[in-house]
């Protein structure tokens, strides 16, 4: 897979929180491609096109909803980019995007993929309910405040390096109104994601070991792209337990980032619903050109201005 003639770019994936009500129903009435992408994965788990289309907030908050409809749907999108002709250079994702990101890339087929997101979902559930807490997005800090503030806290955990003065703790329950307390006192700003627990984190670690041994047991495939890994910040090595550990371990986005800059790529595409990523790279690296693509008009501007 050859990128395109235009600018060597990464297509980013993005995370849980990224759905909304509608996602995906425009492209799959406009994209062929999409469509039949759309159909396979409502053939594996019927539903998923009414979850997507139709569901309200409240159910795409569940993480065994969020997390096949999100897949789905930027498995959607990425379809009808290649059909249009844009072509990445690499590639990585956000957290439950990196499942994308590597099913994209030629790691994963993509049913082998869908299932995966299935069992990561329900997994990661699992452990929030086993360890019930939460996330806050911790704005107006550095890193070392951070991480200073979790080494006081039991229960407390950075685990989201976004972007310069954005990194997003996991904490258990009880920990959660003691972090925003400390944050305040440092001047820094408290923002509560909409996630039902604190994955990233320790907690997680039962649903790493249950990923692994999934992994473990799908045929190695050799990958067409290079991926970025949330784990390390730079390509992937080591493929199952750098996927299946990240459900545990701090998401280095911005090291991601920075480290697809300095290895030749020129711009980004976000590649699904929302606009996170964009404006976390917007922070990254200022100037770097990024376009967010969900449906028909997106895509369009994206091929158009990319391959300028």
């Amino acid at each position: 897979m050859q990128h395109g003639q235009g600018r060597r770019l990464g297509f980013l994936f993005a995370g849980q929180g990224a759905q909304h009500p509608g996602m995906g129903q425009e492209l799959y009435r406009q994209s062929a491609a999409a469509r039949e992408v759309l159909d396979r994965l409502e053939a594996l788990r019927p539903g998923t096109l009414e979850d997507c289309f139709s569901a309200g907030a409240e159910r795409l908050k569940q993480t065994d909803v969020a997390q096949p409809c999100l897949f789905a749907v930027q498995a959607a999108v990425a379809a009808a980019l290649t059909a249009a002709g844009l072509q990445p250079w690499a590639t990585a994702g956000f957290s439950l995007g990196e499942v994308s990101a590597v099913r994209f890339a030629g790691y994963l087929t993509l049913e082998e993929g869908f299932a995966l997101v299935q069992t990561r979902a329900r997994a990661m559930a699992d452990c929030a309910k086993a360890a019930p807490g939460g996330m806050l997005a911790v704005l107006r800090l550095d890193e070392a405040s951070v991480e200073e503030i979790c080494r006081g806290l039991e229960g407390a955990y950075p685990v989201n390096y976004n972007c310069p003065g954005q990194t997003v703790c996991a904490a258990k329950q009880e920990a959660l109104a003691g972090l925003e307390a400390a944050v305040k006192q440092r001047g820094g700003r408290c923002l509560p994601l909409q996630v039902s627990g604190p994955f990233h984190s320790p907690y997680m670690e039962p649903a790493a070991e249950e990923l692994l041994r999934a992994l473990t047991a799908l045929p190695a495939r050799s990958p067409q792209l290079r991926v970025y890994a949330n784990l390390s910040g730079e390509p992937y090595r080591d493929f199952a337990p750098t996927l299946a550990w990240q459900c545990a371990r701090p998401v280095r986005f911005e090291k991601s980032v920075r480290a697809m800059l300095r290895d030749g790529a020129e711009g980004f595409v976000e590649i699904g619903p929302g606009k996170v990523l964009a404006g976390l790279v917007k922070k990254i690296a200022p100037g770097t050109p990024v376009w967010s693509v969900e449906d028909e008009e997106g895509l369009e501007r994206a091929v158009e201005e990319a391959n300028a």
